[in-house]
């Protein structure tokens, strides 16, 4: 497929980053937002609770209808409804007298954002052709990092000059900017009417939001709770059912028929298991970080930009090297970096320096660098023109999926092994959680029990990164084994992607049905 390059495409890319970045500083200043919010609306903690996950769970339901919406309406016009609608949800926040308000802001903002996030890929991709894409998306991949780290230290320099509404109110003009840019910059692009199919889009949206909600409650109160297994089954016949009508109907929503594409399939599953670990890593380390080396919410967040600043240089490089050696090669060897900075982190002492955590962190960052554009471009190139938002979607959603999927494993290979390792005189208190140990240990000036529960901490870290170095391994050997590239003699890959486009569009024409890799 030959893409006209648009002039203005570096400043639409531009918008694009500013429209991705509202929605990862939004998610990561509100770790640090949690106790003044509660302290000033009066908000308990199942108050705070749907104040966190509400956004999520709508986020994530949402995101495979938005995507296909923006294939069929336009992916320009979804995203700035998407905008507008993030906008004013954020000011509606900002102004929140009590929990309830606060909770429906955040709902109306998983609605936007879901709207937002497939279509900014889906326009890079439309935008940039072949040559340039990889590049494109490297930039797109390293402002979700700037993001990730900036969010909390954004966040902690707002709250301490201003009030917690703060972090709602900036998203407004950053909004506005985007939108108005959109409409000056951006063409309008969209996929071949199709026929609606509203079953599909009732059916993902009950059965994302079922697996999501149900893996954020495994974390809390375990599988074996009622009201656990009343969501699972909800998910899980929702999403069969899903996959099923999908197969059958003549106007598919999404097609299924893209993971026939051992490309598309190979790309999926290797960065489901790549948040997955990644979903872990900020759960576990900032408690690492806070309560084991005693470090400020600020600081926490300052530790991070060894990452960041690792994943900025190496997008650039895996970008330019991902067009001479192709898409498996820097793929495979990124995912295997990026384990041996999870074994680093496991290996890391209750008293660690910052230059073992720092060489640890970079090259987590080196590795994401040289992988996530590879991967996401691969995935990408599989993915038919005129399904381009859908793709992106599906994308977003199995990433969402393995992050959400990640906190919960993680999170609970964390907590047993620390209840595990703590020792038996130790009080049941101080063997639920490091936290609820250090207090007890300040109350009563137990300076034994409080080296204890950072011991046993350190000890349960290292059993949650090594659960993630596993997975972001076995992440590297599905990306060698199915990740396919066959360059020309010149060593680009613009027909690769081409003819990979080509390939999935045939399989999405002629096929009817889901192999096992799905």
């Amino acid at each position: 497929m030959e893409v006209r390059r648009d002039p203005r495409r570096w400043l639409i890319l531009i918008v694009l980053c500013l429209s991705t970045l509202v929605l990862v500083v939004d998610n990561m200043v509100l770790t640090v937002s949690v106790p003044p919010i509660a302290e000033d609306l009066g908000a308990d903690a199942q108050d705070i609770q749907w104040i966190i996950e509400s956004y999520i769970l709508v986020f994530a339901g949402l995101l495979l209808t938005a995507g296909s919406l923006s294939d069929r309406f336009g992916r320009r016009r979804v995203m700035i409804v998407g905008l507008i609608l993030f906008g004013a949800a954020s000011l509606l926040a900002t102004v929140a007298q009590n929990p309830e308000q606060l909770i429906a802001g955040r709902v109306l903002m998983g609605v936007g954002g879901a709207l937002i996030m497939p279509s900014t890929l889906s326009i890079l991709i439309t935008v940039f052709d072949d040559e340039e894409r990889r590049k494109a998306i490297g930039a797109w991949s390293a402002v979700a990092v700037v993001g990730l780290v900036g969010g909390p230290v954004l966040g902690g320099v707002l709250i301490a000059h201003f009030w917690w509404g703060a972090v709602f109110l900036m998203n407004v003009p950053i909004a506005g900017l985007a939108i108005v840019a959109a409409l000056v910059l951006m063409p309008e692009s969209k996929g071949p009417a199709r026929k609606a199919d509203p079953l599909g889009m009732v059916l993902s949206m009950v059965g994302m939001t079922a697996l999501v909600w149900t893996i954020i409650e495994a974390a809390e109160v375990g599988l074996a709770d009622t009201r656990t297994q009343l969501s699972l089954g909800v998910a899980v016949v929702a999403l069969v059912a899903f996959v099923i009508w999908e197969i059958r109907t003549e106007a598919p929503m999404v097609p299924l028929s893209l993971f026939r594409n051992r490309v598309f399939s190979g790309a999926s599953f290797s960065l489901v298991l790549l948040t997955f670990a990644n979903g872990g890593l900020m759960l576990v380390l900032t408690q690492y970080l806070q309560f084991v080396l005693g470090y400020s919410p600020a600081k926490t967040g300052i530790a991070f930009a060894p990452m960041a600043v690792a994943t900025l240089l190496f997008n650039g490089v895996g970008a330019t090297l991902g067009s001479k050696i192709g898409n498996r090669p820097m793929t495979a060897a990124g995912l295997a970096v990026i384990a041996a900075g999870f074994g680093a982190l496991a290996s890391l002492p209750s008293d660690a320096g910052f230059g073992m955590l720092a060489a640890a962190m970079v090259l987590i960052g080196i590795g994401g660098g040289l992988a996530m554009p590879a991967a996401t471009a691969a995935l990408m190139s599989a993915v038919p023109a005129e399904h381009a938002g859908v793709g992106s979607a599906l994308n977003d959603t199995v990433q969402q999926a393995g992050a959400a999927l990640g906190v919960a494993v993680l999170g609970t290979v964390l907590s047993s092994t620390y209840t595990d390792a703590m020792p038996a005189s130790a009080p049941a208190q101080a063997g639920h959680s490091v936290p609820d140990a250090l207090a007890l240990a300040a109350a009563t000036g137990d300076d034994a029990l409080a080296t204890a529960a950072r011991e046993a901490f350190t000890e349960a870290m290292s059993a949650s990164f090594w659960t993630g170095a596993a997975g972001v391994l076995a992440a590297a050997i599905l990306a060698l084994v199915l990740i396919r590239d066959s360059k020309s003699p010149t060593g680009e890959q613009g027909l690769t992607e081409e003819q990979a486009l080509a390939d999935a569009h045939d399989e999405a024409t002629h096929s009817g049905e889901l192999t096992t890799a799905a």
